[in-house]
């Protein structure tokens, strides 16, 4: 990896193109490395694992929603979306999808000195890779240089910090995949990254107090800007640059400011891409520092015994975890039984009590209202508080995967007086955790997700065409999907009319 200072520069330095961020990404991107084997086998891991999340999210409004925004723009050749045997502009199918991979807050996950999850990177690469008549090798390049620059912007570049939320890396990542797949010249593709970077930057409040579905919306927004400006650098439109460094640029402006300098690591020329390797999927359908303590709380809940003889829960965690997940954030909304299932879903307290008494966790059923309004769970939860351990800060931002954790220390004190202390550093699904995913576990998931919405005999063949993705041809792109009976659809709530 070659590591790049960026800092704002003003208008008036001689500030070269080539040494501008969005260049070094592009040629990142437009590099011609190969893609090693265990890169490849993690990418179709992830292809069927934003299957499996989208099947369980179809019927939800917000992905009805965007499915029949979709719907308003078939195109030819165009691109498919997840339940439907037809195509569409690629742009709208890349929202569709990206909203069905998003709904649940179920898919792949990379924490660093940001929030990321790069399987946003799948939807809009795919959609193009379609509607452009690519191969699955040219797909898999194109997957793996999204991966890659998302994940490294991630490590280098917090957002967070000045309340942008973390879409702003996915739209560059998007651009840059997209170039690679369609094998763009460096130039165009530096155009696409500008244009996709300033479109989709946006505060966090996306993701703070009542939290809508917009949550699921933004990372759609974001791939579907990322192929609008791919096809206008295409054309030969520019991009606001340098986007990063420019004196009235994002950097200046929208994070550290003038004078702070952010070191960013990218492969250099050669380097094979294999960023992929160092992300994580989520066994549970909720925020990716919840995944470790609802695993702690379903091995605690029987050393604790009778719940009813609590008084009082505290997780030592992070600083991110108190205060984006935690009581760290300040949000009542967090303890609120009416609050919407995006809002539980970023609430520790919630989750941790929910898993203590049911020992276990499912996508629908432990955020159902009536789940989250029965008396013993409210109060059990308002017991619950997070507090910062700098130690498990540190540990969040250790760059030694082995000693890396998003976990947290859970003490439980007793009406007694006995307190009962146990920890998890990683969930048990993590690449270091107690059961780690493989591609068994991925299918696993999708069938587990698939059941009562996919056919059977359409749930083999696309795990059959997805597991034969490095060899599909020219064309063949459209089997990585799947359709599903009309009644299935019929279950989406009656959705209003918009404009079209």
């Amino acid at each position: 990896m070659k590591t790049y200072p960026v800092r704002t520069h003003r208008s008036a330095d001689h500030f070269p193109k080539g040494e501008h961020l969005a260049w070094r990404i592009a040629e990142v991107a437009t590099d011609s490395v190969g893609v090693p084997a265990e890169t490849a086998e993690m990418i179709i891991n992830r292809i069927i694992d934003n299957a499996a999340v989208a099947a369980a999210s179809l019927t939800r409004r917000p992905v009805a929603n965007a499915r029949a925004q979709a719907q308003a723009h078939p195109f030819g050749p165009g691109s498919t979306v997840f339940g439907i045997d037809r195509t569409f502009s690629p742009e709208w199918a890349a929202w569709a999808n990206g909203v069905a991979v998003r709904e649940l807050d179920f898919h792949d996950t990379f924490l660093a000195a940001e929030y990321s999850h790069p399987g946003d990177n799948i939807p809009p690469i795919l959609a193009v890779a379609q509607h452009a008549g690519r191969s699955g090798a040219d797909l898999i390049r194109g997957l793996a240089t999204g991966y890659e620059i998302q994940i490294d912007l991630v490590r280098s570049i917090c957002l967070h910090e000045h309340k942008i939320d973390h879409v702003a890396h996915l739209g560059p990542s998007a651009a840059a995949g997209i170039g690679t797949l369609l094998g763009l010249d460096t130039d165009t593709v530096y155009q696409a990254i500008g244009q996709a970077l300033h479109t989709t930057t946006a505060t966090r409040q996306s993701r703070k107090g009542e939290i809508s579905s917009w949550k699921a919306y933004a990372p759609a927004f974001a791939g579907k800007m990322a192929v609008e400006a791919v096809d206008r650098a295409m054309r030969g439109e520019g991009a606001p640059s340098p986007i990063w460094e420019g004196e009235d640029g994002v950097i200046a402006w929208m994070l550290g400011g003038p004078d702070a300098e952010y070191n960013v690591a990218l492969p250099g020329p050669g380097e094979a891409k294999r960023a992929i390797l160092d992300s994580y999927t989520k066994e549970h359908s909720a925020e990716y520092q919840s995944q470790a303590p609802i695993d702690l709380a379903r091995r605690m809940r029987e050393r604790v015994g009778d719940l009813e003889q609590i008084e009082s829960i505290v997780l030592h965690t992070s600083h991110h975890t108190h205060v984006v997940i935690g009581t760290g954030s300040g949000d009542p909304q967090k303890f609120d039984p009416t609050a919407s299932r995006e809002t539980l879903d970023h609430s520790v307290m919630y989750i941790f009590a929910v898993a203590l008494q049911d020992g276990t966790w499912h996508h629908e059923q432990s955020y159902a209202p009536e789940r989250a309004q029965r008396p013993d769970t409210v109060a059990l939860w308002r017991k619950i508080s997070t507090a910062e351990d700098p130690e498990w800060t540190r540990r969040y931002h250790s760059p030694d995967p082995t000693e890396k954790a998003f976990g947290a220390r859970a003490e439980i004190r007793l009406r007694n007086g006995d307190v009962i202390v146990d920890e998890l550093a990683v969930a048990d699904a993590h690449p270091l955790g107690a059961r780690p995913f493989a591609r068994d576990q991925y299918i696993e998931k999708f069938c587990a997700l698939a059941e009562g919405v996919i056919d059977p005999v359409e749930q083999d063949r696309f795990l059959d065409a997805v597991q034969r993705t490095p060899d599909l041809k020219p064309g063949e792109l459209s089997q990585l999907t799947f359709t599903v009976p009309e009644a299935v659809l019929a279950r989406a709530p009656k959705l209003a009319k918009g404009l079209f």
